[in-house]
């Protein structure tokens, strides 16, 4: 095998491919990115659960396949100097130049690479910039606590042309609608998929539209020449619904900007994961925070409350997490009483919220 190709093209297909290799390898070939020379460059990685295959253009000189130590790999490439790359499979080596710059690296038994999966069929697509923001904004509340798997995913519900991504971690739910093109207008689908694959997914997009396929227990999304496939998580999850919906006596519109940045100052004396403290009253909130050894900060920001006046205390991160997937100018703070959830939405003008997120308060002392 003989192939040549540009140098940042490579270090940046290698290192979106390398992102699924295990830490751990249950076998050796698994740490292995396959490199394929044919009318194109394929990297391909694959550890029975996610895989990741990158196709680039590169001048190949003799086709062929190489299995070479992935992360290596990813670290000889971004290190490289800016100029183009060589690929030569000698023996039982795979020789890599790049200007005055020559690396040998020991390959491995391609035979022994597991079969990639297939993609399964097509269900729809999605802009890139759309699926992105959705994944970006509710995978903040999907749970890191591999003992509970079904709050690790995110949970994607498809009906027609309308499609809703959902998370929770028992804290809070976050939970984002748009629309897409499906494959069929009556189609209704259901899955769980792993929230850190979407969100590695959601990072590597360049653009054009994101196409989404499911079947047979695997999710595949494929855009510009990437794709990936993983397993899907068993299908239980919470009625998010019916935990979004209810009667929001109290509401106070605020602006995402100015209302997250005095947050973030106020927190800088608090602890850690500590509460803050909002005081709505007619026309302005007053954030509190600290109080302890560090000290304590308070800032005012302008809102409108429709209600009465009240005091409710969040998790500040958590606060920060739904507050930050508003991607409108002003936000909605729904509350019901001090000692209930609140569900922060955008305000999208006259059209109805796209994100809700549904986060628990704390006890106020």
């Amino acid at each position: 095998m003989k192939f040549r190709v540009n140098r940042d093209v490579l270090a940046d297909a290698v290192a979106w491919a390398a992102r699924v290799l295990p830490t751990r390898p249950a076998a050796p070939v698994l740490s292995g990115l396959l490199l394929e020379a044919g009318e194109e460059l394929t990297l391909s990685a694959f550890d029975y659960d996610v895989s990741a295959q990158a196709r680039v253009e590169a001048e190949v000189d003799e086709p062929g396949k190489v299995l070479i130590p992935g992360r290596l790999l990813a670290e000889i490439s971004r290190s490289l100097p800016q100029e183009p790359v060589q690929i030569v499979t000698d023996g039982a080596e795979a020789v890599l130049t790049c200007g005055s710059a020559e690396f040998g690296l020991v390959t491995m038994p391609v035979e022994d690479f597991p079969t990639m999966p297939q993609m399964p069929p097509a269900v729809g697509a999605v802009g890139g910039g759309v699926f992105a923001a959705a994944v970006g904004q509710v995978a903040p509340a999907a749970s890191r606590d591999d003992t509970l798997p079904m709050l690790t995913g995110i949970r994607v519900d498809i009906a027609g042309d309308a499609v809703t991504m959902a998370a929770t971690d028992r804290y809070r739910i976050g939970a984002r609608d748009f629309t897409w093109r499906p494959s069929q207008p009556d189609l209704n689908v259901s899955a769980m998929v792993p929230a850190k694959v979407l969100v590695e997914v959601a990072k590597s997009l360049r653009g054009g539209e994101v196409s989404i396929a499911m079947g047979d227990g695997v999710a595949g999304f494929e855009s510009v020449g990437r794709s990936t496939t993983v397993r899907l998580l068993d299908e239980q999850f919470i009625d998010y619904r019916a935990r979004l919906a209810g009667d929001w006596p109290l509401r106070a519109d605020v602006r995402v900007g100015p209302f997250v940045e005095a947050i973030k100052r106020v927190a800088l004396v608090a602890e850690r994961n500590t509460r803050v403290k909002l005081s709505f009253t007619q026309g302005q909130v007053l954030i509190q925070a600290g109080g302890g050894d560090v000290g304590r900060g308070a800032e005012v920001v302008e809102c409108d409350l429709r209600g009465d006046d009240i005091q409710i205390a969040f998790q500040s991160q958590f606060l920060l997490d739904g507050l930050t997937g508003i991607d409108t100018e002003f936000a909605s703070v729904n509350m019901e009483s001090p000692t209930r959830p609140a569900l922060i939405t955008d305000v999208p003008g006259d059209a109805a919220p796209a994100f809700h997120y549904l986060v628990m308060s704390l006890r106020i002392v």
